[in-house]
């Protein structure tokens, strides 16, 4: 029987911007359970909880201090409960992140293994002495800026952390400490999550021998120096499969669950992604940063996905344009003089064309770009320091905007912890419900079309070699053909068509004959009876 998850839309929810409900500006459990209806009327199968764990906030939530308490900005655990069960009611599934690599520096883990070398959880996270000038133990750097080592006086030793010094890096070389985090997976489980989010699943495991980083081959020093190294020893290391291979087993225990895991490693993400899926005692799936950045070529795409399935012929990935650690997908490929919307509706059609599981960030089925966060608004300071080369990830946390002449675009009745500004609160879903053609209500025809198409849900999927800025995917199940084509230009492509092709679903484009005419971000499906073949003609070519 086909696992649930590898036909799934899973849709993320950024718990503190979606909906408050208590008039503090934040936004909370009960808020979510309150729009659920929103997102089952988009076609989705699951949703995804950014942390709503006790914390105190110093990366957003993403550094935990009890991993199965929810925090009081989020409301209680009765409203966790309520809010899995009305999913449930809707038919949605329920996953939620899992922050493993690394904790809170409040943790009541880390407080009893900072006391002393020799405590119960002395080991539970990554000490080293300094150097015999004093110095950090290695090279190995933060992600947000500076040393990923951080001396603490009471046991005169250095401790890891690969993000902000206050999230000090679990030590998975601890079976005890991973055994701590299982259980408290379990917890989760038991409560009845449908499955787990694990951030930075390739960080669990450190090099034991502290060995230095060598550098990467950058042309051009980075903005970032975390960028100038090639982290062969901080992260990614073989041990981490054994760790996978135990969360698996603890999942496979609940049946029906599933773990997508997210890969963060320049380079080498597509390869990771297929090592931590393959065979059936590691991930379900992974995803990446591959799709998350400013690359929209049809080679990028077709290079990336081809080879994933080349790599894990048995493996499964998850593909997503946005998530709320990155510029959102409309705002990076929206060229000057674009219509966003345009973008946005060629977007979902494209994602949908691709083999594996799907995942949406709130507010892309409104086509919402990222707002302009001033410094004085700044919230994210887990990135200040590379303040304004880099402006943190504020941008794609704005709130939720649900009315559009309602005061913070009816997210709440307080001002919201980041603005709503109005290029933002244009897009609201009160604004697009009636609009046929809407952002929103593509998207809910699209996603409409998928599950009518099992070419498009278990199809193979392989590609027609054209040049940029096309491409054209054909999905294959059993007799059917069906071939999205897809311009990634702004400016109009004429193509010619080798087959009898009949247009089928969402689309715009122009098809007289044999002859494919795609405006600016227009795209097409084509259904077959066998495959098709398109070449590329001049624009001025006359049918």
């Amino acid at each position: 029987m086909r696992e649930w998850w590898r036909d799934a839309v899973i849709y993320q929810i950024y718990p503190r911007s979606y909906q408050d409900s208590n008039g503090d500006g934040i936004g909370d459990l009960p808020g979510i359970a309150s729009r659920l209806e929103h997102v089952a009327s988009l076609g989705v199968d699951a949703i995804w909880l950014s942390p709503f764990f006790t914390s105190p906030d110093a990366d957003m939530g993403y550094d935990v201090s009890d991993y199965t308490g929810v925090s009081p900005l989020y409301g209680t655990m009765e409203d966790f409960d309520a809010m899995l069960a009305k999913a449930h009611e809707l038919g949605l599934k329920v996953i939620i992140d899992q922050v493993l690599s690394h904790s809170s520096i409040e943790h009541p883990w880390f407080q009893e293994s900072r006391a002393s070398k020799d405590n119960p959880r002395a080991d539970w996270y990554v000490w080293a002495d300094p150097k015999r000038d004093g110095g950090p133990p290695n090279n190995w750097l933060s992600i947000f800026g500076g040393s990923a080592w951080e001396f603490d006086p009471r046991r005169r030793q250095y401790y890891l952390h690969n993000f902000l010094k206050e999230q000090p890096d679990l030590n998975f070389h601890c079976t005890e400490a991973v055994d701590a985090l299982l259980d408290s997976m379990e917890f989760w489980l038991k409560r009845g999550v449908d499955g787990f989010r694990l951030d930075t699943v390739n960080f669990y495991v450190h090099d034991a021998k502290l060995r230095d980083n060598p550098p990467s081959d950058w042309q051009h020093f980075p903005v970032n120096p975390y960028e100038a190294q090639d982290q062969i020893h901080s992260k990614t290391q073989p041990e981490n499969i054994a760790i996978l291979k135990r969360l698996r087993a603890l999942t496979d225990k609940y049946g029906a669950r599933m773990m997508v895991g997210e890969v963060g490693e320049m380079g080498r993400q597509i390869d990771i992604m297929a090592e931590y899926t393959t065979g059936e005692d590691r991930l379900h799936m992974a995803y990446s940063f591959e799709f998350l950045g400013p690359d929209q070529t049809a080679k990028h795409f077709q290079s990336r996905i081809a080879k994933f399935f080349d790599k894990a012929p048995d493996g499964w990935p998850c593909w997503s344009f946005s998530n709320h650690d990155v510029k959102r997908h409309v705002s990076r490929w929206t060229k000057p003089g674009e219509a966003t919307e345009d973008v946005a509706k060629q977007a979902i059609a494209l994602l949908a064309s691709f083999p594996g599981t799907l995942g949406i960030y709130q507010g892309e089925e409104l086509g919402q770009t990222d707002t302009d966060i001033f410094f004085e608004e700044l919230q994210d300071t887990a990135n200040i320091e590379f303040w304004p080369e880099y402006k943190g990830r504020d941008g794609c946390r704005t709130p939720m905007v649900w009315s559009a002449q309602a005061e913070h675009g009816g997210f709440s009745d307080a001002k919201p912890w980041l603005p709503v500004k109005p290029e933002q609160a244009a897009r609201a879903v009160d604004r697009q419900e009636e609009d046929d053609d809407s952002v929103l209500n593509a998207y809910r025809a699209m996603l409409a079309f998928r599950r009518e198409r099992d070419e498009l849900r278990l199809g193979e999927a392989d590609f027609i070699d054209l040049p940029e800025p096309v491409l054209a995917i054909r999905r294959v199940w059993g007799d059917a053909n069906l071939t999205g084509v897809f311009n990634l230009s702004s400016e109009p492509q004429a193509l010619t068509l080798i087959g009898a092709g009949t247009p089928v679903g969402p689309g715009t484009f122009d098809l007289d004959g044999t002859a494919l005419d795609l405006p600016p971000r227009g795209f097409v499906f084509l259904e077959s009876q066998g495959a098709l073949t398109l070449t590329l003609r001049e624009v001025t070519e006359e049918a």
